[in-house]
């Protein structure tokens, strides 16, 4: 996911202005919400095949440790993972490939051809998880929201928008927005879990607990879902008094 590269709105002054220390006083910056974004931009790293740099992070322990102090400063109660790791980076990629992104197939009468095919075990698509709705309305309405921002899909790796790694990295973004003070970006932030992202990062962990799996990934997808849970419900109570979410 990128800026667009023309768009000159308040969202992209506001993320500009995180960076600039002569515009904003660092102590009035959220550190929360610095910690959320930092969060959300880790765990969506993770949801990709990894290579070797963030394989030897995994192996040092250095992406536990950063998720740990950032988790100390979300304000957040949320049980932290274990994402380190055991097995070599050949095994690990592997592992991520078996379960997100090799599909499955099978003859089911080779005298005429017919193929029986499906995805893969596990999918990182919100629409998977949202029978009833339908691909296009969904796909639009997380257009709309990413482009609002001045975001859109990097074109060298265009995918759909309803991919969860999106939906990760446009969180963690507005975060450091409302970082710098936006109250805007917050609501948005609720709205994104009220309409999205808490239906796959939910799709995702019982989807994962359907199949004999531990280890880094099964970590994964259920710290997302109960980090996603704990700052919705934080957002929740703070615009809404709180409430079933």
């Amino acid at each position: 996911m990128t800026t667009t590269p023309d768009s000159h709105d308040k969202s992209a002054d506001s993320d500009a202005g995180i960076q600039a220390t002569d515009q904003f006083d660092p102590r009035e910056i959220d550190q929360q919400a610095v910690a959320r974004a930092g969060v959300y931009t880790a765990v969506a790293t993770l949801l990709d095949e990894p290579d070797e740099s963030v394989y030897a992070r995994l192996a040092s322990g250095d992406i536990d440790a950063t998720i740990r102090t950032l988790l100390d400063s979300t304000g957040l109660d949320v049980e932290p993972p274990d994402l380190t790791v055991e097995v070599d980076h050949d095994t690990l990629c592997a592992r991520f490939n078996d379960l997100f992104t090799v599909g499955y197939a099978e003859y089911t009468d080779r005298t005429d051809g017919s193929l029986d095919s499906e995805g893969p075990r596990v999918s990182l698509y919100e629409t998977s998880y949202r029978p009833e709705a339908a691909w296009n309305d969904v796909n639009l309405d997380l257009a709309r929201a990413y482009d609002y921002f001045g975001l859109e899909i990097d074109q060298s790796v265009r995918d759909n928008h309803d991919y969860l790694p999106y939906q990760l990295e446009f969180a963690g973004y507005l975060a450091r927005l409302e970082a710098s003070g936006t109250a805007e970006t917050a609501r948005a932030r609720l709205d994104l879990h009220d309409r999205h992202l808490h239906v796959v990062a939910g799709g995702l962990t019982e989807r994962m607990d359907e199949l004999p799996v531990d280890g880094l990934y099964s970590e994964l997808a259920v710290f997302i879902e109960r980090f996603v849970t704990a700052d919705q419900q934080a957002l929740a109570e703070r615009f809404e008094g709180g409430g079933d979410t």
